[in-house]
């Protein structure tokens, strides 16, 4: 591994490493480790290569250089990267112009002096919690090739996992930066909707999308999520905030009150799931329990919604492409376009209400706790997931703990746990990861706990087995 996003900015500025050398360890990891994987659909070596040089020139002529710099990263292949088709997993999309300019994010990140090495698999069109893309093959758990790295940004998490890359950057809808991070071993970040920018970047579901950063700790996520922050005309839900920046190691207040989320999160949390939660809440000195009532109603609120705002975009390419869309998701479009008008109000309704329900919750927690997926890394292929003796979808299932956040917009951290019991995964246990729900506009505190979380070992990135470099 080539070390944290912090750990290489610090040795840059300090003239330890150059980002050209960083780079080349970089490409390496990439060619070696992506073949088992599958997390990049393209790689961008050419311009990281001009980027890590500038950064390079910078250093020598004794400017002051900027936050990331030569920090290597990659983006999930929904936000746009100049010169490259946007292919959001979908081969419908193939045929599509390149992209005349990035991303907002991804010029955000330039400008911070991140390096751009790749764009990364996800499921088709974002609709899904597993990357078992039909076009574009299935991306594998670091931990485990046997299993799935979840979804929709599964690139994203395993790129990280696998030690490739320290920071990557996803999309989250209804659990596809935490359900991924969960199975995969790594720190997510879904700020509060409408924190950070989304032009530039492919849609699914204008009223649930965010856009956010994977990381190898903390610092990682901190250090991005701050230089992507600020207003953005481009983006009608964008907040016009100021940047509240968090820097990279924030402190938590002491007098911190945190809830442990029950009722719903605790039915459909499996066992490795509830340990990780008890050993969480151990460490922050959570003991209060409540629950978040509306939570079922919010998840089938956030199905509604879903597969309308999805099937109303794509419909016009439904009818005129059909056969271009894989099977799962060209389904599930096609019955959300069906959805009645007034059940899309009534999910909207709903939607209002947990929301109230949960500004009520932040009178008495300053944060919550529950499981972000509900059991372990699935292998590959396995279409059902056994959670406390109930069976349920896997493709659906595993963002049973995450949907109802969705819905609401709440910024969540999720961390990796490593609870053991369920048997080891090559010679390690698998992680699961714990949501750190916040008010709105407050990742400051999600961010807080979770390095109080890592500094006390709790919440911790490995390597997968075997990986040393």
């Amino acid at each position: 591994m080539i070390g944290s996003a912090a750990d290489i900015v610090r040795q840059i500025g300090r003239g330890e490493r150059s980002a050209a050398s960083v780079l080349a360890e970089t490409k390496d990891l990439i060619r070696t480790r992506n073949p088992d994987l599958n997390c990049f659909t393209a790689t961008t070596f050419e311009r990281a290569e001009r980027e890590a040089a500038a950064i390079d020139a910078l250093r020598a002529q004794g400017k002051t250089l900027p936050p990331l710099a030569g920090v290597p990263y990659a983006v999930k292949n929904l936000f746009d990267i100049e010169g490259m088709v946007t292919l959001a997993g979908a081969k419908v999309n193939a045929a599509n112009p390149p992209a005349a300019a990035d991303a907002t994010l991804v010029a955000r990140m330039r400008r911070a002096g991140a390096v751009l090495v790749g764009a990364l698999n996800m499921e088709e069109l974002a609709y899904g919690f597993t990357t078992e893309n039909p076009h574009y093959g299935t991306t594998r758990n670091p931990h485990d090739h046997s299993r799935g790295a979840g979804g929709s940004s599964g690139g994203s998490a395993a790129a990280v996992g696998a030690g490739m890359v320290p920071i990557t950057l996803g999309s989250d809808t209804s659990g596809s930066i935490r359900v991924p991070a969960s199975l995969c071993g790594v720190f997510g970040l879904k700020p509060t909707y409408g924190r950070l920018s989304r032009s530039g970047t492919f849609p699914f579901v204008n009223s649930f999308d965010h856009v956010g950063p994977f990381g190898t700790g903390v610092a990682d996520l901190a250090l991005s999520y701050d230089a992507m922050q600020g207003p953005d005309p481009k983006d009608p839900a964008c907040a016009q905030r100021a940047v509240e920046a968090v820097g990279a190691a924030p402190i938590l207040n002491p007098g911190l009150r945190i809830g442990i989320l029950g009722g719903w999160f605790q039915e459909w949390a499996g066992p490795a799931a509830r340990r990780a939660v008890q050993l969480v809440a151990d460490a922050l000195g959570a003991t209060q329990r409540c629950e978040l009532t509306g939570a079922e109603a919010a998840r089938a609120a956030a199905y509604i919604v879903t597969g309308a705002e999805g099937g109303a975009l794509h419909r016009p390419r439904l009818i005129e492409r059909y056969a271009e869309f894989g099977p799962a998701a060209r389904d599930r479009l096609v019955a959300g376009s069906l959805i009645p008008a007034d059940w899309v109000v009534q999910a909207q309704r709903v939607r209002q209400s947990v929301h109230r329900e949960a500004m009520e919750l932040f009178q008495r927690f300053d944060l919550l706790l529950a499981a972000a997926s509900p059991v372990v890394a699935p292998r590959v292929g396995e279409e059902t997931l056994l959670i406390n003796d109930r069976s349920i979808p896997t493709k659906a299932g595993l963002g049973v703990l995450t949907q109802p956040i969705s819905c609401i917009g709440l910024p969540v951290c999720t961390v990796p746990v490593w609870p053991g019991g369920d048997g080891p995964s090559r010679g390690q246990d698998l992680p699961v990861g714990v949501q750190l729900i916040g008010a709105p506009w407050r990742e400051d505190l999600c961010l807080s706990a979770g390095n109080v979380l890592e500094r006390a070992g709790v919440a911790a990135f490995r390597l997968p087995y075997g990986a040393t470099g």
